[in-house]
């Protein structure tokens, strides 16, 4: 069974508070995540289809009348929460079953983006509404499953040419924290492997590091050319 304390730091891992800028050394790219889906949540409703759920970090954050996870088979994710899992083609699911997908940072481990788009315009029903997020600067990661990096005009042609409109596009971190929080990722994966160390590492160095951040975003300009994260929201426009 898990801890009150582990469940205290996976919740300030994925959804972090004032506690998260001290033992989350990832703190700057999940606080930009939360606060963009938080608020375009409002807009998923319905029975909604989440793909590459993981442990479903954000299910409460959505207006849904049934909330289903999807995963596929081999996923790295071993505590996934996933309802359904699949072997990454089809979805096991019948056309137009869905009044809302979100899909968050999963984009970038598909190696094939446009069988993955219809396969989520298929489900949706018409005028069903997507909630995507897709990094744009962020290091390699889960591998060998990492496949692509996104700009915002890159992610629009793809979601536009499936049948989708863009309705609200948002690029996350898109200031000095973002040169801070690679540096964090830096020193979390690659200069300390204990455990313990980077435990410690991470509030005598990685804290430090996510105040100056905090404090230098609010003096320096803001830079929309370099950002961590794209957040879409995008509606199906056609009845396929």
């Amino acid at each position: 069974m898990t801890s009150k304390l582990e469940e205290r730091v996976i919740e300030e891992y994925f959804r972090p508070g004032v506690l998260g800028i001290i033992i989350n050394p990832f703190y700057i790219a999940r606080k930009g995540l939360i606060t963009n889906i938080k608020e375009l949540g409002r807009e998923i409703s319905g029975r909604t289809l989440d793909v590459g759920c993981g442990t479903k970090p954000y299910k409460n954050y959505f207006n849904t009348t049934e909330y289903i996870g999807l995963e596929i088979e081999t996923t790295p994710h071993k505590k996934a929460h996933a309802d359904v899992f699949y072997e990454g083609g089809k979805f096991p699911f019948n056309d137009k079953e869905f009044d809302s997908v979100v899909t968050n940072q999963v984009f970038e481990h598909v190696f094939n983006p446009d069988d993955f788009m219809k396969e989520i315009n298929r489900v949706l029903k018409p005028a069903g509404k997507l909630l995507m997020t897709v990094p744009f600067v962020w290091d390699e990661h889960e591998q060998p499953y990492d496949f692509a990096r996104y700009s915002s005009f890159g992610i629009k042609s793809i979601l536009e040419s499936h049948g989708f409109e863009i309705l609200l596009s948002r690029k996350s971190v898109p200031d000095i924290k973002v040169i801070f929080q690679l540096l964090n990722g830096y020193i979390y994966k690659k200069t300390v492997h204990s455990k313990i160390l980077r435990q410690i590492a991470t509030i005598l160095i990685m804290f430090p590091l996510n105040v100056l951040a905090l404090v230098l975003s609010k003096i320096l300009p803001s830079n929309e050319d370099l950002y961590l994260d794209n957040i879409i929201l995008a509606r199906k426009t056609n009845n396929v």
